[in-house]
């Protein structure tokens, strides 16, 4: 394809972010700075160089759960209300300038009360950061709340996203290592957040397989599956001309479930080969209703924008793709029907239209 587009402009095209942790995408130098202030003295180094060479190295080893172990640090230097309010204004900043104008970050409350805080106060913290960096660097951000699979505080982080969700907080996710820890033993709270009219959304399907997302779906009603990789399992000769979708997939397909993919993540933690062999191709050529995340920034080493340029060199996608990605994200986002069509309208098709027009010109 000639005028592929490049990162330079990738990072100008206007970004819809869905599937991004607000403890995995702290600044290195931030880490160093609240250490010492807070007195966490459990730093793998103390320059923030090394800090970034070790989070990516320990991110790499192609295992969730070694994977997870990073964000003990992360979270460690997060049990302040100045800390998480800095925290998430410096995201706010750091995907705005990466040109991402609407995004969902998501947290669980329950991390960050060690030294006191209550989960209310954890909330309004990390919600001031987000409001303060929006009217700053214009960008929309609303915050998905997580309950931890492995913990049983799922129903009081569910009632906490909905007492806060006119607020800022838009969802709720459980998160956490997959085997052992199926999304039914949470069930009371995706019952509760369905009658509340409450979004949600569940990670499934990364490091398990097709179970993981049918009881997500079927079992506990999830809006958007976080990751589902595993989906294409369900799919056979998925390379030819002629694929066979199972039950499950076309079920998903049909549905338009959105499936939250982080390419860079998904081959950290053995859940992809590569981002060549990465399942987003076959099933974006099969349109199902795919979504292009990051993750964690830091662990990954990555930004919305390198992702797509991934992407592109991997399966030589242009304009027209990761706008497809991008619509595909807002029509998803927890926010109202008329806001998303705002944005889609008023700002990612002709921030999208402008940037082809100048390749071509």
């Amino acid at each position: 394809m000639t005028n592929r587009p490049s990162l330079d402009d990738i990072r100008r095209a206007p970004k819809v972010l869905l599937h991004d942790h607000l403890d995995g995408g702290l600044r290195p130098a931030t880490i160093a700075d609240l250490a010492r202030e807070t007195g966490y003295d459990g730093l793998p180094a103390a320059d923030p160089d090394n800090l970034r060479t070790w989070f990516a190295e320990a991110s790499d080893s192609g295992s969730l759960e070694r994977y997870l172990e990073t964000f003990e640090h992360t979270v460690g230097v997060m049990q302040t209300a100045e800390a998480l309010t800095r925290v998430a204004y410096e995201c706010a900043e750091d995907l705005a300038s990466d040109g991402v104008v609407y995004a969902e970050v998501r947290y669980a409350p329950e991390q960050h009360t060690r030294n006191g805080l209550s989960l209310e106060q954890v909330v309004e913290a990390v919600l001031k950061g987000f409001a303060d960096g929006g009217r700053d660097f214009g960008i929309r951000v609303g915050t998905l709340l997580t309950a931890m699979r492995h913990q049983a505080r799922s129903m009081e982080i569910a009632e906490l996203a909905v007492r806060y969700r006119d607020a800022g907080v838009v969802g709720f996710d459980i998160a956490g290592a997959e085997a052992g820890y199926p999304p039914t033993r949470h069930l009371d709270a995706f019952e509760y957040l369905q009658r509340e009219n409450a979004h949600f959304t569940i990670h499934a399907g990364e490091a398990f397989g097709l179970p993981s997302i049918w009881q997500a779906i079927q079992w506990c009603g999830a809006d958007r599956l976080g990751h589902g990789v595993r989906i294409i399992d369900d799919i056979t000769d998925r390379d030819g001309e002629r694929p066979q979708l199972g039950r499950l997939a076309a079920y998903v397909r049909d549905k338009r479930i959105p499936l939250e993919m982080c390419p860079s993540s998904n081959v950290q933690t053995g859940a992809a080969k590569s981002i060549a062999a990465h399942p987003i191709g076959p099933l974006r050529r099969l349109y199902f209703r795919v979504t292009v995340n990051t993750d964690n920034r830091l662990m990954s080493g990555t930004t919305l924008s390198e992702e797509f340029a991934k992407l592109v060199e991997a399966f030589d996608y242009g304009w027209d793709d990761l706008q497809w990605f991008t619509v595909n994200a807002m029509k998803s986002a927890f926010i109202g029907f008329d806001e998303r069509l705002e944005l889609i309208n008023g700002v990612i098709k002709p921030g999208f239209a402008q940037l082809k027009w100048r390749s071509h010109a």
